[in-house]
């Protein structure tokens, strides 16, 4: 990545308040830079299915999506086999026949679909629509020179949502022991039991009422924290 787009890259990090916010930044940019790109959006493989990770302003819903449930469509087929597709003129495009009659009903003639090498991802694309037959005809190798660039941030961006979620993994879990861990001590001294029966009593009535053992040791702890739970006794 050149240090122009680096500090692009930087900058938009400084502004975004979210994953949601760069790589839109970044799809809108892509439009902005490619001749011809009237919509962009960027597609990822991510626990065994694709999605759109961001949408450029404009673009068209469903466009993606369509081709997610149909199973085909350009950036499908980028995504999954790592080459380029272009549709010059979806009027006179056959590879996609369902996808095509969507895309031509919300005003989308003309598609290139680049391939994303993205760390940790099985398949990405970065995907350009124009409303024009042959619109993107001159933009193709600014096309693929953006979506070079744009691999680079799609990582950086992932990485910072799997450190976020990785941190909010790792509380949830800190938060359901202590919780579990109150209402094992509850137990214990109410029943005057030691710790292994009174967790295997929480993890039947768990299981008999079809509820989270999380939930239910939360339940529990509120009961007895209520500020009239000495009363109800």
């Amino acid at each position: 990545m050149s240090s122009e787009a680096s500090d692009t890259l930087d900058q938009a990090m400084a502004r975004s308040s979210g994953l949601d916010t760069l790589l839109r930044d970044l799809t809108d940019r892509a439009v902005q830079e490619v001749p011809g790109a009237d919509a962009c959006s960027i597609t990822v493989r991510r626990a065994g299915r694709l999605l759109t990770l961001a949408g450029s302003d404009g673009m068209p819903s469903g466009l993606d999506l369509r081709q997610y449930e149909n199973g085909s469509g350009p950036c499908v087929d980028a995504a999954e086999t790592g080459e380029e597709q272009y549709a010059p003129d979806l009027a006179h495009e056959s590879r996609w026949p369902s996808y095509t009659q969507y895309a031509l009903s919300t005003g989308v003639r003309c598609v290139l679909a680049v391939p994303v090498a993205v760390e940790g991802e099985s398949g990405a694309a970065l995907n350009y629509y124009g409303v024009r037959a042959g619109a993107l005809d001159t933009g193709r190798e600014a096309a693929r020179a953006f979506a070079a660039r744009a691999g680079d941030a799609i990582d950086v961006a992932l990485r910072i949502e799997r450190r976020r979620q990785s941190a909010a993994d790792v509380r949830t879990a800190l938060l359901s022991r202590s919780v579990i861990d109150q209402a094992v001590g509850i137990l214990m001294a109410r029943e005057r039991i030691d710790a292994r029966i009174a967790l295997e009593r929480l993890r039947r009535v768990s299981q008999d009422r079809n509820v989270k053992l999380r939930d239910l040791c939360s339940q529990l702890v509120a009961r007895v924290s209520a500020p009239d739970s000495h009363r109800r006794k």
